[in-house]
Formats: structure tokens, C-alpha cells, sequence
């Protein structure tokens, strides 16, 4: 993957990009062939909850196609969001995010920031999930170059990873306890009705 400077670029020349290397050219290919205005966001994309699908919803109704960046492994633990994460590989994310509808491509980053990719791709909007305030200067430099835009859209409020572990340690905590007789037989009997009865979701009228 191609290394980039550790301080904040003002252009993209000052970035150090290896224009030969496999990401790259696939980089380059996704610009030509992609429909604009092309959209681009990115993130961890580790455990996916609904405050994912809000981001990628509101991404991909701002352009006509979305690249999505997924943070690498490496990447990903330098966010420090917790012991043993991510929990799932960085292709797995990647591949989990390439199949959701509304994403047209995902590419794997292990740099700090997404500039490169960035560079590479000349996004018509870059969407962020985030306070305002703490908008990304260094996004908003590069795409003045080309004449793109940073859009933000807010947080979907309690749907974070974090919250989502929050709620699932405690169950998993009691899963672990030793279940007295009767509440075994109930449990045998739940887990059979709900095999037999497959839940099924209704169209809209």
C-alpha cells in the first residue's frame, strides 16, 4: 500500500503515492469507470449496526456512486476503540461492505488517514460521520484541487459499536451462567419453535 507523509498535506503532491502498485491502478480504474458525482466515506466497519447503514444511506444519496474506505487491521487498532478489535479481518470487512446495496466499491486503506486513497480516487463529495467542528482540514485542502466537497452527516444517536457491545456483554455473561433444569426445558423448547417458525419480513403495501 502506498505510505504517505506524517504530517497534513496541502496538495496531493505532496503525498508519496507509488503510481505502479496493484491498489493504485485499481484506484485509478474505479475514477474512470464509476458514474459521477462520485461519493466516498470510510471507517471501521467492524461489527455493522444501524449507525452504518445511516452513514451509507446518506453517502450514497448524495452522488451517483459510493467508494467506501475500510480502515486495515494495522489502521483500525491504532483507533484504540478496544481490546482484541476489530474482531473480524480487514477483508472480511471490506468484502461485508462491498455487498451491502448503494456501494459500488470497497477498498482497503492502512494509512492513518484515507488521503491517498483520496488522492487517487478525486471524489466529487467526501462524506464524514462527525461533529462538524472536527471536519478534516487536510480533506477539505485536497479537494479544493478538483473541486470537491465534504458533507457531514450526524451520528445516529446510541447506534455505535461501543453501545452495541455495551448491551451484548451483559447477555453474554448470563449465557455463560449455569442454567437451572426447568429454564433448560423452556430454552429447548424456544430454540425448537423458533426453528420451526422462520421470521419473515413483509413488503410495504
Amino acid at each position: 500500500m502506498p505510505s504517505i507523509t506524517s504530517h497534513s498535506p496541502s496538495s496531493c503532491a505532496d503525498l508519496r503515492i507509488d503510481p505502479c502498485s496493484d491498489r493504485s491502478l485499481a484506484v485509478l480504474q474505479l475514477r474512470a469507470r464509476l458514474p459521477r458525482p462520485l461519493v466516498f466515506t470510510h471507517g471501521v466497519f467492524d461489527l455493522l449496526h444501524a449507525g452504518h447503514v445511516h452513514l451509507l444511506e446518506q453517502a450514497r444519496a448524495c452522488g451517483a456512486s459510493l467508494v467506501v474506505g475500510v480502515r486495515g487491521d494495522r489502521s483500525s487498532r491504532h483507533l484504540r476503540k478496544g481490546p482484541g478489535r476489530p474482531f473480524n479481518a480487514a477483508q472480511d470487512r471490506a468484502r461485508i461492505v462491498a455487498a451491502l446495496a448503494g456501494v459500488s466499491a470497497a477498498v482497503l486503506f492502512d494509512e492513518d488517514k484515507p488521503l491517498a486513497l483520496i488522492c487517487g480516487l478525486r471524489p466529487d463529495v467526501v462524506v464524514r460521520c462527525d461533529d462538524p467542528l472536527r471536519a478534516e482540514a487536510a480533506d477539505c485542502a485536497l479537494l479544493a484541487e478538483w473541486g470537491g466537497r465534504t458533507i457531514v452527516v450526524p451520528r445516529l444517536h446510541g447506534a455505535t459499536t461501543r453501545a452495541l457491545l455495551d448491551r451484548l456483554r451483559p447477555a453474554a455473561a448470563m449465557a455463560t451462567m449455569p442454567a437451572r433444569a426447568g429454564q433448560r426445558d423452556d430454552g429447548a423448547r424456544t430454540v425448537a419453535r423458533s426453528a420451526a417458525t422462520p421470521f419473515v419480513q413483509a413488503a410495504p403495501a
